[in-house]
């Protein structure tokens, strides 16, 4: 149970998710999040509308998004990443959940997370929710944060699909608790 302060907090915190989605399955995910989570409010931003200036408005992010081909970020993150890399992390606090394919391109598992988790970290962001690599079957990945944990969840729609509602569930409250712990790091809540 949240205490009084750790509701205010929440209740207080912006919390914005951008996503991108070429064939529809991490929008269909990104759906998925926003009705199990339940600790705020969510503005939803679709990858095609972003802006460096929506970023700043947030003190939470979530982003979500596909790997394609040899490692190529989803098509509205591809053409947005100059301007992303330009942007302000400090003091912001973000997870993030990427789609892959771990048999048919092993060698690039959702480096999407590896590659937006970067920039984030250099320009002065937080990262949470980082995912476990055990029980994944491909042979290397740049969202390898280290060897046994990714920048954040890993779904496999491709070839894991039935698992993706169970690592879901997983994740949201281990983001939830280590938010709540950010918070609290932070001094958002004494």
């Amino acid at each position: 149970m949240k205490t009084n302060e750790l509701m205010s907090a929440f209740d207080n915190l912006k919390v914005g998710l951008f996503f991108g989605s070429d064939t529809g399955n991490t929008e269909v995910i990104t759906n998925d999040f926003v009705e199990t989570w339940e600790a705020t409010q969510v503005e939803v931003i679709a990858g095609i509308d972003m802006k460096v200036e929506d970023y700043a408005r947030f003190d939470f992010i979530i982003i979500g998004l596909s790997t394609w081909y040899d490692g190529d970020l989803q098509s509205d993150f591809e053409d947005f990443f100059p301007q992303f890399q330009t942007i302000d992390f400090t003091d912001k606090i973000v997870a993030m959940y990427g789609l892959g394919d771990q048999l048919g391109y092993d060698e690039y598992f959702v480096d999407g997370l590896g590659i937006l988790g970067e920039v984030i970290l250099n320009n002065g962001g937080k990262i949470i929710g980082m995912w476990p690599t055990e029980g994944y079957d491909y042979t290397k990945s740049k969202a390898e944060f280290t060897p046994e944990l990714f920048y954040g969840l890993a779904l496999d729609e491709d070839n894991e699909m039935e698992k993706t509602a169970e690592r879901l569930e997983a994740w949201i409250p281990q983001v939830v608790k280590e938010l709540e712990e950010a918070l609290t790091e932070a001094g958002a809540v004494s």
